[in-house]
């Protein structure tokens, strides 16, 4: 488990990391599946993504959740801040200092700004460019040898 993320963002990750390599759209239980995500969860999870605009659902035979962006344009932290953004330090959470912060919070701030720099700087097309085998927080057959 991470520390920097909590699992409702790690999940949504999963789902979009694995959305962006589907040319079909998917149903929650193959999502679901593929992520190693219980479909209980997921559902709710899909349901933030969707509420934030970054998926769309189709009903019907061939139903299933798309992603409404390219994955060159999607950013890890527009995923993340869909469903539960980074916290910002940007006053005293004591009441002791205001918006100058006492050096145990600063570092706390520049810490969530670094992440927060990291996460906009990468799209979810940069962490799917490796070979199949290594796709990120997804389930695939592995090779026969």
């Amino acid at each position: 488990p991470s520390t920097l993320i909590t699992q409702t963002t790690e999940y949504a990750l999963r789902a979009v990391v694995y959305l962006a390599d589907q040319t079909e759209p998917k149903t929650t239980s193959a999502i679901a599946e593929k992520t190693l995500v219980p479909a209980g969860y997921l559902s709710k999870v899909m349901q933030g993504l969707s509420k934030a605009g970054l998926v769309h659902s189709q009903r019907g035979l061939h139903g299933g959740f798309v992603l409404t962006k390219s994955p060159e344009e999607l950013t890890v932290l527009t995923v993340v801040n869909a469903v539960e953004p980074i916290r910002r330090i940007h006053e005293c959470p004591l009441g002791l200092h205001g918006k100058n912060l006492c050096p145990l919070h600063r570092k706390l701030d520049d810490a969530a700004q670094a992440i927060e720099a990291t996460f906009g700087d990468t799209t979810i097309a940069d962490l799917n460019q490796v070979p199949k085998s290594r796709k990120p927080m997804c389930q695939f057959p592995l090779a026969r040898s």
